[in-house]
């Protein structure tokens, strides 16, 4: 443990830490809810919190949010920010409960993650959703969990994406471990250390190696065409910028309309950390005016 920014600890994550970061689920209170969806086949329940922006209006957008955490710790959760806009667009939001690593690895989180898309789908009609404005999205690991997510859902062809917003998503198992931080970066708030524990929890085979299960790494796929058009956002002190810009740039190289915003002098999580700063309120209004956009 180590001195981090406005009272907030930098820790390097350990087996040993995770009873200390994890917390339990928490306890909903109007106007979000809970609701349990079916698991996919041979998958137990998934626990959501959802938040409705217009109970019974008809034609609207829907969002699956995945929480952060570094692939082992966090819960379902919607801020206030993201509920004002849902209920200003009257949109469905969705935050999944998924499976945290090491307990359980990237099949199982990827499948709760996806069985919340497709109960969100397969039940447009009766929740008011047009099937074409359904988006994903999350920061840090959820930012990695929503692009894995949108790669499923293209790989698998049964739900369309309209959009993805991947907050300075976690994307590269490789960062920290085998190709080295670049100086200057994951000094605050997330570290190499605490990225290769992470990576290394969630495949169940050390970071950076070369036999990783490589299709789950998004920062590993170099087949990207066809993905829904992205929000990638990060700061120049976040550990994830470099891999962050390579999987903008091949988004953009795939032809897959894609806005990266880089924030000069953020570090990770910086818009939670100081949500009132000039700097977190203008990338905050810029990922969800272009989500607005998508979703009509």
């Amino acid at each position: 443990m180590r001195a981090g920014l406005a009272g907030h600890q930098t820790l390097d994550f350990t087996a040993a830490l995770l009873p200390s970061v994890r917390r339990p689920p928490a306890r909903v209170a109007p106007p979000l809810a809970e609701r349990m969806l079916p698991g996919l086949p041979g998958q137990p329940p998934v626990r959501t919190v959802q938040f409705d922006g217009a109970p019974g209006r008809k034609g609207r957008g829907a969002l699956v949010w995945i929480h952060g955490g570094g692939f082992v710790s966090g819960t379902a959760g919607i801020n206030a920010g993201l509920q004002r806009l849902a209920a200003e667009k009257g949109w469905l939001v969705v935050s999944v409960e998924y499976r945290l690593a090491p307990e359980a690895r990237i099949e199982a989180s990827l499948a709760d993650n996806y069985a919340a898309l497709r109960w969100v789908h397969d039940n447009a009609d009766a929740l008011g959703v047009d099937r074409r404005r359904i988006a994903a999205g999350g920061s840090s690991a959820g930012g990695g969990h929503a692009a894995m997510l949108a790669l499923a859902a293209r790989d698998r062809r049964e739900v369309p994406l309209a959009y993805q917003v991947l907050i300075y998503p976690m994307l590269d198992d490789r960062t920290g471990s085998t190709r080295p931080a670049r100086p200057g970066t994951g000094d605050f708030i997330w570290t190499a250390a605490s990225n290769r524990f992470g990576w290394t929890s969630l495949l169940g085979v050390p970071a950076g190696e070369a036999k990783v299960p490589a299709r789950t790494v998004p920062g590993r796929r170099s087949d990207l065409a066809g993905l829904p058009p992205a929000f990638v956002g990060v700061g120049t002190l976040d550990l994830f910028l470099d891999e962050d810009i390579a999987y903008a740039g091949a988004l953009a190289a795939a032809g897959v309309p894609v806005d990266l915003a880089v924030v000069p002098g953020a570090y990770h999580s910086f818009d939670g950390i100081a949500a009132q700063s000039q700097a977190s309120r203008a990338f905050t209004g810029r990922w969800m005016a272009d989500l607005a956009a998508a979703l009509g």
